[in-house]
């Protein structure tokens, strides 16, 4: 199966995956309201909170990704974005972190740390992409190919150190 025949599946099939969506907020919700008000009791939860994290961000992230892909490099028009597949996730991400944002800081959840920093080394390769694209960069050299592409990885941790020391 290819990603566009899981896209189409979901487009003609959209109840299951909007209902998966829809409910992370609400649980999230619901896990605010059952966690209790110290902080003791509150800290106990927190890997049903790193479950609901993933379960949001898994689909956000990529959602976001795919439509800075297809917005900034295959130029398609906001006009025939899909809703369910492409904006639905995002919120859907957005909703559930603000949700649990109010109850738990995120220091406070596992593994919430390297999601940041896959976010940023996602950022950071969107970013360097994006440029070499509107640079219309194209060097004919005696360079081999594994030389740029260890160039261009140590750009990426480049990029990743400098932003873990400015924030």
């Amino acid at each position: 199966m290819t990603l566009q025949e899981l896209f189409r599946y979901i487009s003609q099939n959209p109840a299951p995956f909007a209902l998966f969506l829809s409910c992370l907020p609400l649980l999230a919700l619901v896990t605010n309201l059952w966690s209790g008000q110290t902080a003791p009791e509150i800290l106990r939860w927190r890997y049903v909170y790193m479950g609901l994290v993933f379960a949001s961000a898994i689909p956000g992230v990529f959602a976001v990704t795919l439509n800075l892909y297809l917005f900034l490099f295959e130029r398609q028009s906001i006009w025939s974005l899909n809703l369910i597949t492409q904006f639905l996730p995002i919120l859907s991400m957005v909703a559930t972190l603000w949700i649990i944002r109010q109850k738990i800081p995120f220091e406070h959840i596992p593994g919430f740390g390297k999601l940041s920093g896959f976010l940023t080394l996602i950022a950071a390769l969107i970013g360097v992409l994006f440029l070499l694209d509107r640079l219309h960069f194209y060097a004919v050299t005696y360079i081999p190919f594994s030389y740029l592409v260890m160039g261009f990885v140590l750009l990426l941790l480049l990029i990743r150190f400098a932003w873990t020391k400015l924030f």
